[in-house]
């Protein structure tokens, strides 16, 4: 489980297809840190390290997590939000995030706006139940707050320290970008769908 607010930048060393599997190596102030078959957050993804070597960490992402996820489109040198396992009793600034990508969602635009910058997404409709105005998403792994929300668009407005501290200060249109929904809302949705009584 995590929490949306990311804890460094890594970069991605080398990329290695294996049998369907990605081998992404990344290079990172968390490597030291970090234990083999601990859980961790890359770009929203909740992955597990395979091995460690000086600033160098590896993971493996398997073909579902590529197909669901932006990660196969990673190249050597490209920027990855890294966020570690929520510990129990810390503080939860962001919401609960489970590392699991629902979906891929694409820039529409970015805007200047007095002090912070406005993006705007495209989300596939299958997901409209899940959003809601001035709830949350996970966007490449980052905790924030939804409005102008559509049955296919929504925006999100982003402080100039998150823009330097996360992949989201890359961001162009046309990008894309990993959306995981909130926790609550599914199980909510899968309730209501299940005709369990309100």
């Amino acid at each position: 489980m995590f929490t949306g607010i990311i804890e460094a930048l890594g970069t991605v060393e080398s990329l290695d297809h294996q049998d369907g599997n990605l081998l992404i190596a990344v290079r990172s102030p968390l490597a030291a840190a970090l234990k083999v078959d601990q859980s961790l957050s890359h770009q929203g993804v909740c992955l597990t390290v395979t091995a460690i070597a000086g600033e160098v960490h590896q993971v493996v992402a398997v073909r579902e997590t590529l197909a669901k996820s932006n990660l196969g489109t990673l190249c050597a040198g490209d920027a990855l939000n890294l966020e570690r396992a929520l510990l129990v009793g810390g503080r939860l600034d962001g919401h609960l995030v489970q590392g699991h990508v629902d979906a891929t969602g694409s820039c529409l635009t970015r805007t200047p706006d007095e002090g912070s910058t406005l993006f705007r997404f495209r989300f596939p409709r299958a997901f409209r139940t899940l959003l809601i105005e001035k709830g949350s998403i996970a966007l490449n792994g980052v905790s924030l707050t939804v409005f102008s929300v559509t049955d296919e668009e929504f925006s999100v407005a982003v402080i100039p320290y998150t823009l330097e501290h996360t992949t989201l200060g890359r961001l162009q249109p046309g990008d894309s970008v990993n959306l995981e929904f909130d926790l609550v809302g599914k199980y909510i949705t899968r309730l209501r769908q299940a005709g369990v009584p309100d």
